[in-house]
């Protein structure tokens, strides 16, 4: 596989692309809190990305056409989770010197994000855990996590940033 210039990717180790972050509505802000360090550090812009699962891609792209898995569902969600996605990221990194940018995604959340980081040459991905909570834990053992499919199939790093962990004490049994 040839590499193309717009999407090398530098081998020594230093990060080039900008760096992927998954979001979605009602999402802790620590995942955005802690993107933003990273970039801080780095000095990359960083790529909000929200994917839309009510919504497959057209043409095998994240960005491109997408048409929603039901015609007769509410049309505007997406548009509407995009606006209010790009106000609250607004308001965290309010006073803060980064380049920013939000993209609407479709899909499944980790194979979109995986196209994405792809197509964009991401330098690194981040992306945070479920809380805990019963319907979590269900989700997370029918489906698996977008962390878990990342970080198992990307060739990129992937941060994984702890939402509300839970941490043992010692009288836990492990």
């Amino acid at each position: 596989m040839t590499e193309t210039p717009a999407r090398r990717r530098e081998v020594s180790g230093g990060m080039n692309g900008p760096i992927l972050v998954g979001v979605m509505p009602g999402q802790h802000p620590s995942v955005v809190e802690q993107a933003a360090v990273v970039a801080g550090g780095t000095r990359l812009p960083l790529v909000f990305a929200y994917a839309d699962v009510t919504v497959y891609p057209v043409d095998g792209t994240t960005g491109g056409p997408a048409a929603p898995i039901d015609p007769d569902g509410v049309d505007g969600d997406s548009r509407n989770a995009i606006e209010a996605l790009k106000r609250t990221i607004a308001d965290q990194l309010s006073g803060l010197d980064f380049q920013w940018s939000i993209t609407p995604l479709a899909g499944e959340p980790a194979r979109a994000l995986a196209r994405e980081a792809e197509a964009i040459g991401a330098s690194m991905i981040v992306v945070g855990t479920r809380e805990h909570r019963l319907t979590a834990a269900l989700k997370d053992a029918t489906a698996g996590s977008v962390a878990r499919h990342l970080s198992h199939r990307q060739n990129r790093p992937v941060l994984v940033v702890p939402v509300n962990p839970r941490v043992p004490n010692d009288d836990d049994d492990e």
